[in-house]
């Protein structure tokens, strides 16, 4: 079996590099990508830079180029249901893109034709996570996350986000890698740690808070990659 583990940026990736220890690096598309024996299971790991288009070509070039046959994405999200707290743990059920907006045409937000509002996550993987959150005594949230190109920080746009979509968390790249993993039928799994509160002070908590949850979602993520590979 061979697993593709994303982030988005360096810090999200950086604890699973630590655990792995030993990996070799190869540069592909203007980018890196470190492959690994774990556990008796083949890694290939990456972190895409920030936003939907890196993201869809990482996930892309993870599947096609590396062959990678499941997708777990791990990184920090902003939290916009009023019951998550900074260094909480979301699963993503289901994902939508916020910024996809052809309203004009008299389309609901987040369509595009061919395509739908939401997909779902692989429900197995999800189903296994319950599993890891248990062994590790950890409350996870199940939750929508909706993808836009864009840190929201505004109280307006956030509620109309809500309205739409009903999110519980916002983050830039999940969406993207949802719809790569859905129309080449790869079983994915996004995890998100609660890094701010998509208020007001969102850019101050993140720059606090960001590394830490980093290493929560991280950490979660290689608990789960130990469970596949028994």
């Amino acid at each position: 079996m061979k697993i593709a583990i994303m982030g988005a940026m360096p810090e999200e990736i950086a604890p699973i590099l630590e655990k792995l220890g030993t990996y070799r690096t190869t540069e592909y598309a203007g980018n890196s990508y470190y492959e690994a024996s774990y556990n008796g299971v083949d890694l290939v790991v990456a972190y895409s830079k920030i936003g939907k288009v890196f993201s869809t070509l990482t996930a892309t070039t993870m599947i096609q180029h590396f062959g990678c046959e499941k997708l777990l994405f791990s990184g920090v999200a902003g939290g916009i249901n009023p019951t998550l707290k900074i260094g909480d743990l979301i699963v993503a059920t289901k994902l939508s893109q916020h910024d996809l907006d052809i309203t004009a045409f008299g389309h609901p937000m987040g369509f595009v034709p061919g395509g739908s509002v939401f997909v779902e996550s692989d429900k197995t993987l999800i189903e296994l996570s319950k599993e890891v959150a248990k062994e590790l005594g950890k409350t996870v949230q199940e939750g929508v996350i909706a993808t836009g190109d864009q840190f929201v920080h505004d109280e307006t746009v956030k509620n109309n986000i809500v309205k739409h979509f009903n999110a519980d968390a916002l983050e830039m790249e999940g969406g993207s890698v949802a719809v790569v993993c859905n129309a080449m039928d790869i079983p994915f799994f996004i995890l998100r740690a609660i890094s701010d509160t998509a208020d007001t002070d969102a850019s101050f908590s993140f720059d606090e808070f960001m590394e830490s949850s980093a290493i929560i979602s991280a950490e979660f993520v290689m608990k789960m990659v130990d469970r596949l590979a028994k």
